[in-house]
């Protein structure tokens, strides 16, 4: 199931997408009962998708991210793989959702995308075993890391770097349905293909992860842990339009513009 979370006539809500592909034409949101984490109700009130603005799917607590996840991409950033996971966070203003506008952050020159997969948390956990994840897993969006990769490289603390406002798009909804382990990730920008590549070829795995993280911290509802990129990271500017597609999700499009 496709669950997205939108607004109309000033109201937010959840709903369940309904329809095949991802053209907004064909599709149609039954609006939710309450919120999706618990067991819900489709409400049977339905809304055309083209009629609504979508917003990023999950506001959760935290969004935690894990950096130089595949080999590549560390190679290609002259980074060693790292012996444990290098776990960080992005602050929740961060987020916006698809069809939202990235802002250039003025104390940078250097922003780059990042296409990843996203894991949506379900229930709250804590110390999750190995054979337990998947119980604790909600379900997947698209995410792109924007990274202000100057302030990366001159800062100790990634706090900056990727936590800016509108360094997180997220959506466009959350399959609920879907087996995370080789999945293709694409990136284009402006129409031209700048990542290519698959989950499969994440260090670690997305039980990996939330076994790490959950050593040492609670999860709630709602939180984002993204697994990393692939090779091909490279600079936006003012103007671009950045697509995150991922198999069996859909994409996530967003534009570059100045802050102003």
């Amino acid at each position: 199931m496709r669950i997205a979370r939108f607004s109309i006539d000033g109201n937010v809500a959840f709903g369940a997408v309904e329809g095949e592909g991802s053209d907004p034409a064909g599709l149609v949101l039954d609006i939710i009962k309450g919120i999706p984490y618990a067991d819900f109700e489709l409400s049977g009130t339905k809304v055309p998708l083209s009629k609504v603005r979508l917003l990023p799917p999950v506001i959760g607590n935290k969004i935690l991210g894990l950096g130089r996840n595949y080999a590549d991409h560390a190679k290609e950033l002259g980074n060693a793989v790292p012996e444990v996971p290098v776990v960080f966070l992005k602050p929740t203003t961060s987020l916006i959702g698809t069809g939202d506008a990235i802002e250039y952050p003025s104390f940078s020159d250097e922003v780059h995308y990042e296409a990843e997969l996203a894991v949506v948390i379900g229930r709250m956990c804590r110390e999750v075993p190995r054979e337990r994840v998947k119980d604790v897993i909600f379900g997947y969006t698209c995410a792109n890391d924007v990274t202000a990769r100057d302030a990366q490289r001159a800062e100790n603390q990634w706090a900056r770097a990727k936590g800016f406002d509108t360094s997180c798009p997220l959506g466009p909804w959350v399959e609920t349905e879907l087996d995370p382990s080789d999945l293709t990730i694409q990136c284009t920008v402006n129409g031209e293909q700048r990542q290519l590549g698959r989950t499969s070829d994440m260090i670690r795995s997305v039980e990996d992860m939330i076994v790490h993280i959950t050593e040492a911290m609670t999860l709630l509802p709602g939180d984002v842990i993204l697994t990393g990129t692939p090779a091909g990271v490279g600079p936006l500017s003012v103007g671009d339009e950045v697509a995150v597609t991922i198999e069996g999700i859909g994409t996530l499009t967003n534009k570059v513009i100045k802050r102003g």
